[in-house]
Formats: C-alpha cells, structure tokens, sequence
C-alpha cells in the first residue's frame, strides 16, 4: 500500500472512532423520543425539505399515500407537525414541521456536535487553523461531488 493509501486509511479509521465515541451523545435525543422509525423519517425529511405533499412523502418513504396518511396524523397528535391547503394548489396539503417539529429535529442533527466541540477546544490556535484549512478544501471536494450543500 502505497503512502496516499496509508494516509486515507490512517484518516478514515479516525473518522470512524470518533464516530463511535460520539454514538452516545447522538443517540441520546433519538432514543428519548417516542418516534416510530416511519415518523422520524418524514421528520427528517420535512426538515431538510420544507412544507411537502403527502404524495411526495409516499414517494420518498416507498408506501402508499394513506400509510403516510396515518403517519401523519400521529405526528399532528404529537403536535410535531401541521397539514395546510398548497396555496399553489387548493387540492395539494402541505405537511409541515411545527415549532415543537423543527426543535426535534434541530436536536437530533445537533447532537454529537458537543463532543465535536470539546475535542476541537482542547487543540491549540494554530492546529485549528491548519484544521480550518483543510475543512475548507473538504467542503470544497464535498460540493465538486455532490453540489453545494
């Protein structure tokens, strides 16, 4: 194995442990709720999307529309999300994520990021600009692959 490889390797095994090591703080909002893995998912994808028709949340999930429908309800009982008529169309309802929805949501992608931080407030200044630079170059790579995210 050649030294690139070496160094990916090296690279990816830290990425991996420190995953590992943050498992717990990542799991700890997800296993407080009370979610089932379908609601979570429509959660999650209201989040990153916005306002989205039932329809297309059937499409994503891969289950009929009245699945979702039932889905939906539990999570508008749990006051986590709302349905509103599509002001671009009266026939298409809109599921969105309320407050409540969007402060679930927000915990669960943040969580983890406490470790993160206090492992980063342990390097010193001129690491974390070497570190600085080099994010920079993967955020770069990252939107050559996969667009601006």
């Amino acid at each position: 194995m050649d030294e690139r490889e070496q160094l990916i390797a090296r690279i990816s095994e830290s990425q991996h442990a420190f995953g590992r090591a943050f498992a717990h703080e990542r799991s700890t909002p997800l296993l407080a709720s009370n979610l089932t893995m379908q609601q979570l998912k429509i959660a999650l994808i209201l989040a990153h999307r916005g306002p989205t028709p039932g329809q297309e949340l059937a499409h994503t999930l891969g289950v009929a529309l009245g699945t979702v429908t039932g889905i939906v309800d539990r999570l508008v009982a749990q006051g986590l999300v709302t349905r509103r008529e599509d002001p671009a169309d009266r026939r298409v309802r809109l599921v969105e994520l309320t407050d409540a929805g969007h402060r679930m949501t927000g915990e669960l992608a943040d969580a983890g990021a406490v470790g993160w931080r206090r492992l980063l407030e342990r390097l010193q200044t001129p690491t974390l600009r070497r570190l600085d630079a080099v994010m920079l170059e993967l955020r770069e790579a990252f939107a050559d692959m996969y667009g601006p995210g």
